[in-house]
């Protein structure tokens, strides 16, 4: 997958797609995760899964309120799609991400809260 397109690709959207985008996301890494075994290398993985969806629950949360203050598109992508150490994980955000990018419509939606 190609990080640089896929960035291009995210910037590309309005902000209320970008939150649809991100929130679709979430679902899908938990629903990658479902079928835990319960092990320890499980247990390290749900708390992967539990971190980035927090992170990604606040940049949405941003991207709706318009936080100027939210971090660049580039650097969410990179945090979702760059290489990791651990494969399992890597392969969950791979994994979800295609999932979003195959079921993904945009409606470019711009009203937000602070659009007059």
């Amino acid at each position: 997958m190609n990080i640089q397109s896929e960035v291009d690709f995210f910037s590309d959207m309005g902000l209320v797609d970008k939150a649809r985008f991100i929130n679709r996301l979430m679902y899908e890494i938990a629903e990658e995760v479902k079928s835990s075994t319960g092990d320890r290398s499980e247990a390290q993985r749900l708390k992967f899964v539990n971190e980035i969806n927090q992170r990604l629950a606040r940049f949405s949360y941003q991207i709706l309120s318009e936080d100027a203050a939210r971090p660049q598109d580039d650097v969410i992508i990179r945090m979702l799609l760059g290489a990791r150490a651990d494969k399992n994980a890597e392969r969950i955000m791979q994994n979800s991400y295609r999932r979003v990018l195959t079921s993904f419509e945009s409606f470019d939606t711009t009203v937000l809260m602070n659009s007059r």
